[in-house]
């Protein structure tokens, strides 16, 4: 294992969409390991690490809320945009008051985590690449509260705070720490995008606040 950190992040709402809800946007109880990592890449992240995380502390009282709003049906698609670059009379348009469409979502509120999580150096790491210079990078913006883009809890609309939870620092105001164990159910762990884009899931159970993440078996599937 490298270098570890810790993160604080926390939010006003979130939703960690459930991947079997189609109709209806659906959000798990709490962040997936895929959502944390991807709030840890808006911070740092290069081709020559990967972010592995390792647990998820549950600050706050797992709370949904539902709201309905209008949405339209699909969207643009690429291919059509590649067409009319390559000059085919494609139209691009898209007709709200024809396509707008009510949608509910199931959504958490009032939500705060600490992603507990190291990264990995990869293939792609070169001579001037080293844990120790990635892991500095990290905590300096972390820090400061830089990011290359605005980290989200789930959905972009959703934007997540974060601050470095320093080493001497203890995690604290846990809302389940006298709940020995909660079965949340089968989460997504994360999408492996060598596979076909093949989704794997894992057990989530919640012991005293904290979920421990499986680990990869190196073939993108979670060691369960």
């Amino acid at each position: 294992m490298g270098y570890g950190i810790r993160l604080r992040v926390w939010g006003d709402y979130a939703c960690f969409t459930r991947p079997e809800m189609k109709a209806e946007r659906v959000s798990y109880d709490v962040i997936t390991p895929s959502a944390a990592r991807g709030i840890l890449e808006s911070i740092h992240w290069k081709p020559a690490i990967r972010w592995v995380i390792d647990r998820i502390h549950v600050l706050k009282p797992i709370q949904f809320e539902t709201i309905r709003r209008n949405e339209v049906e699909g969207i643009i698609s690429a291919r059509n945009v590649q067409q009319a670059m390559d000059g085919k009379p494609i139209t691009l348009a898209q007709i709200v008051t024809e396509e707008r469409q009510q949608r509910a979502t199931l959504m958490l509120k009032q939500v705060a985590y600490v992603i507990e999580a190291h990264f990995e150096m990869t293939d792609a790491a070169g001579a001037e690449d080293s844990p120790e210079k990635h892991y500095n990078i990290f905590l300096r913006r972390a820090r400061k509260g830089q990011c290359f883009q605005q980290p989200y809890l789930g959905c972009r609309e959703f934007p997540a705070s974060f601050e470095l939870v320093e080493v001497e620092e203890a995690i604290h105001s846990y809302a389940y720490t006298d709940v020995a164990e909660k079965d949340l159910g089968w989460m997504l762990w994360d999408i492996d995008f060598n596979n076909e884009m093949t989704p794997h899931f894992f057990r989530a159970n919640m012991r005293c606040g904290v979920i421990e993440v499986p680990r990869s078996k190196g073939g993108g599937e979670p060691l369960l």
